[in-house]
């Protein structure tokens, strides 16, 4: 039952055009629980529309040759839950991108009520994954944990955030690349990737870019998990 005066809940809908009219049509029909805030085809174009509307949940196709990367990029840039949408039947793929923050999965073959509730659960800070999906990742996250629990540097690294994370990525994936470059592809001005990057060193320990590579490189910071 819809509660009159709540907030609806905002989606931004990443998919193909002809897929992404179908779901917001679906969400248009659940209306006032839900409000499309935008469509966008990649997640790439959706960028713009993420750090302006700030919706509560993204809805993205995972059926576009997507990897784990893509989440990673899409958790850097906006605070939204992510619910994806697939086909495959890929199991351990599917427990990577939950992870790496997907927080519900949904088949294509599944009814389209289960594609609202999972928005309104995770939304709620729930996950909406089975539970074969939900035993596997917490003794994975478990193993991973315990592994590196006495490492000195993944403590230090635990301390990074998503976006000092991404910026590592973007120096470390072109190191040659001048500051005023790297501060373009980020979408960001010279004075914050100074400020980043100033951050950086003092969680790390280092003293400039060349430190900076040579870090991310030896502890695998200049890969998308």
């Amino acid at each position: 039952m819809i509660n009159i005066g709540v907030h609806a809940i905002q989606v931004m809908v990443i998919a193909p055009a002809m897929l992404a009219w179908g779901l917001e049509r679906l969400l248009q029909s659940a209306h006032p629980q839900f409000e499309v805030t935008g469509t966008a085809g990649t997640p790439a174009l959706a960028r713009p529309a993420l750090e302006a509307r700030k919706p509560d949940v993204v809805a993205l196709d995972l059926d576009g040759g997507y990897d784990t990367e893509v989440v990673t990029e899409l958790k850097a840039w906006t605070s939204a839950s992510l619910v994806a949408l697939t086909s495959s039947q890929d199991v351990s793929w599917l427990d990577q991108v939950v992870v790496a923050g997907v927080r519900g999965i949904v088949r294509k073959s599944d009814p389209p009520a289960a594609l609202l509730k999972a928005i309104e659960r995770v939304h709620a800070g729930e996950l909406w994954i089975d539970r074969g999906a939900a035993g596997r990742i917490f003794m994975e996250l478990a193993r991973h944990h315990a592994t590196q629990a006495n490492d000195p540097e993944q403590i230090k690294i635990a301390t990074l955030t998503a976006r000092e994370r991404q910026t590592i990525l973007a120096v470390a994936s072109d190191a040659a690349a001048p500051g005023k470059v790297i501060a373009r592809r980020m979408c960001i001005s010279e004075h914050t990737l100074r400020n980043h990057l100033s951050s950086i060193y003092a969680k790390l320990g280092l003293s400039n870019r060349v430190d900076l590579y040579a870090y991310a490189t030896r502890n695998r910071l200049n890969k998308a998990n």
